[in-house]
């Protein structure tokens, strides 16, 4: 009876799960029939306004991955956020972002999207600052911020789907196609975490660690690379789009490696290789496969969710302390958890015959026979063996350190076992299940023997430093995200003093007046920032942190 009415919304979404899978296997996947629902609503002009829902092998595939995933989750919420007085309302809040997520996966038209969009948005914001502490909404705000910049470039497409009388998203006017195909790709970036958005996927981890399982690891960050390919299946990328996210996937992923390098929290470090990996699907979809893409975002998504579930047991026993350093033999006590955090870090690093072994290297052999810019592939690389450096290094953390906090012992059942056995399983077999049965996936390259001991040599190289290295000091350059962190936490500062100007701008443009008094007071601003002796060193970093991005910008993307 207890199972009955506290796992409910577990057992619908595990049928949910089966019905998508059922549609899959036996009649999308064979065939791949494509079918489009549309309700048409009103028209403006020319304009015909319609929901629309997209039925594929794509989207039924994701929404599956999805539903088991969120499935997994509420089961472990239940041991989790046992506790909470709260906990139905996190459970409903919960469960209004998996309905957004899967709206957003099937939707078709504009319209659609939105709704599923900015769903995702709102539940997302409030289930960061759902522990109401300062860190929780200043996370959640961070977020909220760098999230309705998205949004206002999503929303641009407006203007261009009113222009050419097609509010569906599948069959682009030629006359706008290259914005509209950039503008979604941007509004990607933005959800996905990509560089320079970068910042808010580390704060959110002031969420519960459930949300950071289902949110952090397989769906809101996974938003953007899903739209990106659903515009790759319907259009051919165009080529400034494609080396933009090669330049933002391999910056994206060597941020992320840099950054798990030095952190010392255990959730930011499962986060920071969530970035990492992002940047790898990023760069798939530059490189044009977003075939790859689509299975290397399915097998992240198991093995993920099952990192961030043991961390989620891991706080359970250490009364909630998340520092890497104090958390010493934390799995000795339980077996189990060592198992799972070991198999799911050696699926992270791409180790043969697990889940991203058959995405990652292949994507990683695609490049080697595309005309991607060489720096970019040597960041790629770099970022392969950060992986196994930072990976390696919690590991030792966790398993082979001292004990330096106390421990609970609690008596953990089955029912908060069964998501990480599930989650396990999928780890293990999702790769090479997807890759055999979808025969379009280019699994098998002829990749040269040199190319390949420099891949598997980059991985290794990593693992042996992350085993010799010993770094217990904070590096300010890579704590910050090379900066990138104060300058979005003080961009509203940014925005209130440019308040006052844009207001006499925008009213008394004509008046040569109040033109003469911005002028001049822009003027002395800026004097009185950098005359000497007062010169103010504090913008240096931001000066170089804009002049390397303009440098590095111009080689990757020449």
């Amino acid at each position: 009876m207890v199972f009955k009415h506290m796992q409910r919304l577990s057992v619908l979404l595990f049928l949910s799960f089966s019905l998508y899978m059922v549609l899959y296997l036996t009649f999308y996947l064979p065939y791949k029939p494509s079918y489009l629902l549309s309700i048409d609503l009103f028209s403006i002009s020319s304009s015909l306004v319609n929901m629309s829902l997209i039925f594929d092998s794509v989207s039924l595939g994701f929404s599956a991955l999805v539903t088991f995933i969120s499935a997994c989750v509420f089961l472990f919420a239940r041991n989790y956020m046992n506790l909470d007085p709260y906990y139905f309302r996190f459970v409903w809040i919960l469960l209004s972002f998996v309905m957004s997520m899967n709206i957003l996966i099937l939707s078709g038209s504009f319209l659609t999207l939105m709704v599923g969009w900015d769903g995702l948005g709102v539940s997302s914001f409030a289930l960061i600052i759902y522990y109401q502490s300062k860190e929780s909404v200043v996370s959640g705000f961070l977020t909220l911020l760098i999230n309705r910049l998205g949004d206002v470039v999503i929303m641009s497409l407006m203007f261009f789907m009113a222009m050419s009388g097609v509010m569906l998203l599948v069959n682009y006017s030629r006359e706008y196609q290259y914005m509209m195909v950039l503008l979604l790709s941007v509004a990607g970036l933005t959800k996905s975490a990509q560089y320079p958005f970068s910042v808010w996927l580390p704060a959110a981890m002031a969420a519960p660690t459930p949300v950071s399982a289902l949110v952090h690891s397989s769906t809101l960050v996974t938003a953007g690379v899903y739209i990106i390919i659903r515009v790759a299946i319907s259009m051919q990328l165009p080529t400034e789009v494609m080396s933009m996210l090669l330049f933002c996937g391999a910056m994206t992923s060597l941020l992320g490696g840099l950054c798990a390098m030095v952190e010392n929290d255990l959730k930011k470090i499962i986060a920071l290789s969530t970035l990492s990996q992002l940047g790898v699907m990023m760069f798939s979809l530059g490189l044009g496969a977003h075939n790859l893409a689509l299975l290397h975002l399915f097998a992240h998504a198991m093995f993920k969710a099952l990192l961030f579930l043991v961390a989620g047991a891991i706080l359970m026993l250490s009364f909630g302390v998340q520092d890497i350093r104090l958390l010493g033999a934390v799995t000795r006590m339980n077996p189990l958890l060592l198992v799972y955090m070991n198999v799911s870090a050696f699926c992270l690093m791409g180790l043969p015959f697990l889940s991203a072994f058959y995405s990652k290297h292949v994507i990683l052999g695609l490049m080697w026979s595309s005309s991607a810019n060489v720096t970019a592939v040597v960041m790629l690389l770099i970022s392969s063996g950060l992986t196994g450096l930072y990976m390696v290094r919690l590991l030792k953390a966790m398993n082979w350190s001292n004990q330096v906090v106390p421990l609970a012992s609690p008596i953990l059942g089955w029912l908060f076992y069964l998501p990480m056995n599930l989650l396990l399983l999928g780890s293990v077999t999702s790769g090479l299940m997807f890759s055999c049965l979808d025969e379009t996936l280019q699994t098998n390259l002829l990749t040269p023997p040199g190319n390949e001991l420099i891949v598997n040599l980059s991985v290794l190289l990593g693992v042996l430093i992350g085993i010799l290295i010993i770094n217990r000091r904070s590096v300010p350059l890579l704590s910050s995200m090379f900066y990138l962190v104060p300058l979005w936490y003080h961009s509203p500062y940014v925005y209130s003093m440019l308040s006052v100007p844009m207001k006499h701008l925008d009213k008394g443009w004509l008046e040569p007046y109040c033109m003469s008094r911005v002028a001049h007071q822009s003027f002395l601003k800026v004097s009185s920032l950098y005359s000497w002796p007062t010169v103010n060193l504090g913008y240096l970093p931001y000066m170089l942190f804009l002049g390397g991005n303009v440098a590095l910008a111009w080689v990757c993307l020449k």
